[in-house]
């Protein structure tokens, strides 16, 4: 049996659905159980049974991974994630959990400039000292994540940043979710660090010009500074003040180091190339093309 945490989020609800698709029986945890399976599609719902379970409350997750052999461990970035993390990780110890597979983050380092990788981190510090076999996932920035610009770009067809001409490394959740399945379903736990991109990295200024080309019409990237554009995501987008921090530092890292793409990891797991990102954006192009009814956009921001 697998464990899967964050089931209601992207990367967790990509993992169900990868598993389901594998025949893998699963248990997907929720605070909202009912919430959870209404909207699972018939087929992961199939193999997938929905418990009660929170985060914060370590007896219920120990509850939860009962009987369970594998768990995958992703929660929501916030304030709170570290500790919740490590509850899980407290729990896997008690109940026996035999391998755990951790969604982190490319820089999860003790003097990161992002201060989410640095909680990565310590969890990360956490599980190579508890003795359970753990393998860790580190994809970068989710193409979904692009879809918070569809109504910005139908609108206005600008975008607001602060990161120069440095690329971004993108990959789509879907393929996250397929590479977890297959390690949580290989016959031995993997281990180790394994980064999960697309086939290329974009600029803002590149991914601007391919959304123009494949929408028929002209859309501009603003770069920023990163004061101003931390006041941009606070003030016109009412982005929380740990937020638009976090928007901020995780473009200001891609200047800081160079992304390049490394799909080895993921062609080894799932034997096929990632998705592209033209393939994705032509998936979606008429979220880019339709703009909000009046009330007008939030925040125009690419998500690197």
């Amino acid at each position: 049996m697998i464990v899967v945490m964050g089931a209601a989020g992207a990367t967790g609800g990509a993992t169900l659905r990868s598993l389901a698709a594998l025949g893998a029986p699963t248990r997907a945890l929720s605070r909202d159980p009912a919430r959870l399976a209404s909207s699972l599609d018939a087929r992961t719902l199939a193999r997938t049974s929905v418990h009660p379970a929170d985060a914060a409350d370590p007896r219920s997750l120990r509850d939860a991974f009962r009987g369970a052999r594998r768990l995958f461990l992703t929660m929501a970035n916030g304030p709170h994630q570290v500790r919740h993390e490590l509850n899980a990780i407290e729990a896997a110890l008690d109940l026996g959990i035999e391998h755990i597979v951790k969604v982190s983050a490319p820089a999860a380092e003790p003097d990161s400039p992002v201060a989410v990788s640095r909680g990565h981190h310590l969890v990360e510090e956490r599980l190579r000292s508890c003795g359970i076999p753990a393998t860790v996932l580190r994809p970068y920035a989710f193409m979904q994540k692009l879809l918070l610009l569809a109504p910005g770009i139908a609108a206005a067809q600008v975008v607001h940043g602060a990161m120069g001409r440095a690329r971004c490394n993108y990959v789509d959740v879907r393929d996250v979710g397929d590479a977890a399945a297959a390690v949580l379903t290989h016959p031995n736990p993997l281990g180790g660090a394994l980064p999960l991109t697309g086939p290329r990295a974009y600029s803002h200024q590149e991914l601007t010009a391919l959304l123009g080309e494949l929408l028929g019409r002209p859309v501009r990237y603003l770069d920023l500074s990163p004061a101003a554009f931390h006041a941009h995501l606070t003030g016109r987008g009412g982005m929380p003040e740990w937020l638009a921090a976090h928007v901020v530092e995780i473009q200001r890292l891609a200047v800081l180091r160079e992304e390049t793409p490394d799909d080895d990891a993921f062609r080894r797991l799932t034997g096929r190339a990632p998705r592209t990102l033209e393939a994705f954006l032509r998936e979606n192009l008429d979220r880019f093309r339709h703009p909000l009814p009046p009330g007008g956009p939030g925040p125009v921001v690419i998500p690197c």
